[in-house]
């Protein structure tokens, strides 16, 4: 009987979950799934006619020309002259791909020290780590407003370092401009998961480590890098990610272009633009978008997983 009753019970079990969970289920299909639906349809549609500011008319199926329009930078038949957005899509890319890796590396370094430092006795810890946490909770908004005036012409940037730059005008500066904006507001996001890593770690393994006469570099090369290794790959998940999908910062600080009108163009950025000319080149824009965060991501995750398995299997030596 209570074999009997224990083997019925699993089912049982098994089918509430699935009653609890559907609801759940339910709505991220309608939220998430249903727009990723549309966007997918729309963007093998061709965009209608633009007339006096209005869409006339009905764009029909339009095959993969949408994505040729981008990754083949092929306008219809011909080749889109310099400078229009189609031949603007692997200019974005490389934007999008280099202030990812540029942020994110700086990011992790800065990040690194940071929890280094926070993680030491001293007094007024508390305090300094509630202080470093603002620049994180600042609106992104906020954010770029405040350094769209620091870097302007007559600003504290060019005041304090005694330079006569165009931040938000030079290609490169603009580039670079976006870099600092971004490393300052999320480098504490960073820092603040590293240093709940850090947190896990055992005092006795540096006593042990300082009688066996190691120094504080090799201690830190053989103890806090290998244990904070897990927190450190999910900060640098997470930063990649976002950075992919960078919007406001770049189209509030430099108006989305910078230098010569597609420095700081992003992906996100280029989807918006294109929305104002038809939704079938923007939906196949957000779907290349898509495609190319997906690949980073489960890139990154495949990387890291073997990485946290060989961490596992030769253990801290």
């Amino acid at each position: 009987m209570t074999s009997e009753a224990s083997g019925s019970a699993g089912p049982r079990r098994g089918r509430l979950g699935i009653v609890l969970v559907s609801p759940t289920l339910v709505l991220l299909a309608a939220v998430i799934g249903f727009p990723i639906v549309a966007a997918l349809v729309t963007s093998f549609r061709g965009d209608p006619a633009l007339r006096d500011g209005f869409f006339t008319g009905g764009g029909g199926f339009a095959g993969f020309s949408n994505y040729l329009h981008w990754v083949a930078q092929r306008c219809g038949d011909t080749a889109c002259p310099p400078g229009t957005l189609g031949g603007q899509f692997w200019t974005s890319v490389l934007v999008t791909l280099f202030l990812t890796v540029v942020s994110v590396s700086l990011e992790v370094v800065l990040g690194l020290l940071m929890a280094i430092v926070m993680n030491q006795s001293f007094l007024g810890r508390g305090f300094l780590r509630a202080v470093v946490l603002v620049p994180w909770a600042i609106p992104t908004a906020v954010t770029a407003k405040l350094w769209f005036f620091m870097f302007s012409y007559d600003g504290v940037i060019n005041r304090a370092l005694g330079l006569h730059v165009l931040w938000t005008d030079d290609a490169w500066a603009a580039r670079f401009a976006v870099i600092i904006s971004d490393v300052w507001k999320t480098t504490p996001f960073v820092a603040l998961l590293i240093l709940a890593g850090m947190a896990g770690i055992p005092g006795d393994l540096y006593e042990a480590a300082r009688i066996d006469g190691a120094g504080a570099l090799r201690a830190f090369s053989r103890i806090t890098l290998p244990l904070v290794r897990p927190a450190l790959l999910v900060a640098v998940v997470f930063r990649v990610l976002d950075v992919l999908r960078i919007y406001d910062l770049p189209a509030i600080l430099t108006h989305g272009g910078g230098g010569d009108g597609h420095a700081t163009t992003t992906l996100s950025i280029l989807t918006v633009q294109q929305l104002r000319q038809g939704y079938g080149g923007a939906s196949a824009l957000s779907t290349l978008t898509f495609l190319l965060i997906f690949g980073v991501a489960m890139a990154l995750v495949r990387v890291f997983r073997v990485n946290l398995v060989q961490s596992e299997q030769h253990g801290v030596s």
